[in-house]
């Protein structure tokens, strides 16, 4: 699984010109079908997703395209998720949480249990790269827990990359932590 942008015609132009490399042996990928539609739960309703499959030229692998703004293997948006846990570095609870994004609270419970189970990981990892892509980087001060400081890491993270490549445009934090981590966020085992 690779994270690419959301839009679908750049995506199919990268594909065209080779302009993708493997992750696993830097070969370009082509077009190789889709995978299974899905349809995601957004702030603003379904959003209705049929990610592009790609075959490395060079070792024959396949891998999924998913855009930037959705997380392996959730139903949610990153943006949903990401509202969830910003609210839960304010100190907010699980079930005005889950009554303000509408979800379930055994759902926003998971999200919060397994951010919150590697929360340093994560702070560490937004910080890194917030320092290395920031022009001028200032590391987020200490908040009130290590769950706040790793929101705080992905928001400065988000900020930096923004003032480093203006041209990607108005991107959110939730997006560039599901970009930055593979789409991965959420899932076992990441950050390594």
């Amino acid at each position: 699984m690779i994270t690419v942008g959301a839009n679908e015609a750049e995506v199919e132009r990268l594909l065209a010109g080779g302009e993708l490399e493997c992750p696993l042996c830097g070969g370009a990928l082509a077009r190789w079908g889709h995978a299974r539609p899905r349809v995601l739960r957004g702030g603003q309703g379904p959003v209705r997703l049929r990610p592009r499959r790609s075959r490395c030229r060079g070792c024959g692998s396949t891998h999924v395209l998913l855009p930037a703004f959705a997380l392996l293997r959730r139903a949610d948006l990153a943006e949903v998720i990401g509202a969830a846990l910003a609210a839960k570095a304010m100190g907010k609870g699980v079930r005005p949480i889950a009554a303000a994004i509408g979800r379930a609270a055994g759902t926003v419970r998971g999200w919060l249990r397994r951010f919150a189970s590697r929360a340093e990981p994560v702070r560490v990892f937004f910080t890194r790269l917030l320092v290395e892509a920031g022009t001028d980087p200032v590391p987020p001060a200490a908040g009130p827990s290590p769950f706040a400081d790793a929101v705080s890491a992905v928001a400065g993270a988000s900020v930096a990359v923004a003032s480093r490549w203006p041209g990607v445009g108005k991107v959110t934090p939730w997006r560039v932590a599901s970009a930055a981590s593979g789409g991965r966020l959420l899932s076992p085992g990441w950050p390594r």
